[in-house]
């Protein structure tokens, strides 16, 4: 018998943050090291591991709750680091804008990004890398373009770590599927873990039917939005749905849009996607966003998802006070984010003005429910232990005993960050 060892650096009974080292004293494949934020918008990064105990890093998707800390590996090592194409481009954008944002919190600066590039092995889904003893496989995490799940053979054991993972197909990716996939132990994600999404088709006929209410009465329609993934995602609905309409779109948005049409390999609907963003327009300037909100029956998609920042904040001081306009959510909205404000309180900021146009929030996660995440689970064959990482208390506890059920109340383990979990192989 041999021992494996899951190291929980980060995504412990939190959401964000992920990190995990799977492997044996001295050496792992850690898979990925995110950051997220604390209640003053500081970053916070995952505990450390020795560079030297890494024999390679495998970062699943370039959203910055998984990649955000990645830089700070390359400081002082060349360690390889593994992800698909689309994933590298779309994270060094992703990075440099944190840079730029929180740079002064951060021990690592771009030079560390770029030595991190340098040392990046490119890989798509089904092709296996060898480092060391450990053998390393990519699977379509249908989260967003290039997203990953990560099947790691130790030689006495396999390992799969989902990372953020969808089973719904949308315009912009297939969703997840582990049909046939054998593993010993799941590292699954929890983020929704005790709640089921709307059907997505539902979602989406009351998102537009509202959109089209509000710009047929001669409002306008802000929809904040994430710049990865879910503005890509809204804007090819509305172009399917309301192809005639004025939209926009603004912010970050265009050059992450850029990124991925260049990778169609990557998307479900390309021809879709493509013609979105050629058709509908670009805002480009300041002088742009001042013309289209003087305007009526626009639509704009605009960056940040949660109203931190970006354009959006410049769209909503325009658009708030008159109540033919609308504000549509379609992202989460974390804790003390204006986004979340606003939903629970009718203003940007506590004790702020009363917002008069219509606010909405729309439910278009891109990641699996609860009946998602068990499909998934089920769907695993030869499974025998199981680590949940990225849901909070509440959640996660209540996942757990649904994951229970699979395996037995033993063989899961709903780990804090710093605990390691030992398996006999």
């Amino acid at each position: 018998m041999s021992r494996l060892e899951v190291k929980v650096l980060g995504g412990g009974r939190e959401v964000g943050r992920a990190a995990v080292a799977v492997g044996r004293p001295g050496s792992y494949v850690l898979l990925d090291y995110g950051v997220n934020f604390n209640e003053r918008d500081e970053p916070q990064l995952p505990m450390h591991i020795r560079p030297t105990d890494v024999e390679a890093l495998i970062l699943t998707h370039a959203h910055l709750d998984h990649i955000g800390a990645a830089p700070l590996l390359f400081t002082t090592s060349r360690l390889p680091a593994v992800m698909t194409p689309v994933t590298a481009e779309l994270s060094e954008v992703m990075i440099k804008d944190f840079l730029k944002l929180s740079g002064y919190y951060l021990p690592f600066e771009e030079v560390d990004l770029s030595v991190m590039l340098d040392n990046t092995i490119y890989t798509d889904y089904g092709r296996k890398l060898y480092f060391n003893s450990y053998v390393v496989e990519l699977i379509n995490a249908g989260h967003i373009p290039g997203s990953s799940m990560v099947l790691v053979d130790t030689g006495d054991a396999r390992v799969l770590y989902t990372g953020d993972v969808n089973t719904v197909d949308t315009r912009l990716v297939k969703g997840a599927d582990l049909s046939g996939v054998k593993a010993d132990v799941l590292v699954i994600e929890g983020t929704y873990g005790n709640s089921i999404h709307p059907p997505r088709g539902e979602t989406e006929k009351e998102f537009v039917e509202r959109v089209e209410e509000v710009i047929r009465s001669g409002g306008n329609v802000l929809i904040p939005a994430f710049s990865l993934g879910r503005s890509q995602e809204i804007l090819a609905l509305l172009y399917e749905k309301l192809p005639e309409a004025d939209v926009y779109y603004d912010g970050m948005i265009r050059v992450i849009s850029s990124i991925i049409v260049s990778h169609p390999e990557h998307l479900n609907r390309y021809g879709l996607v493509a013609k979105a963003l050629s058709e509908f327009k670009a805002v480009r300037n300041s002088g742009e966003r001042r013309r289209i909100v003087k305007r009526e029956g626009q639509v704009i998609v605009s960056s940040a998802g949660m109203l931190k920042g970006g354009p959006a904040q410049y769209y909503i001081k325009k658009l708030a006070n008159n109540p033919k306009n609308a504000i549509y959510l379609v992202s989460y909205q974390a804790p003390g984010t204006p986004g979340r404000t606003m939903l629970e309180t009718g203003t940007l900021t506590q004790g702020g003005e009363l917002i008069k146009a219509r606010v909405m929030w729309f439910d278009f996660s891109s990641h699996a429910g609860m009946d998602g995440l068990l499909k998934l689970a089920r769907q695993v064959t030869g499974l025998k232990k199981i680590v949940l990482i990225h849901s909070g208390e509440d959640v996660g506890m209540e996942f757990r005993k649904r994951l229970a059920e699979l395996v037995g109340n033993e063989n899961v383990f709903f780990p804090l960050n710093g605990e390691t979990i030992s398996i006999e192989v």
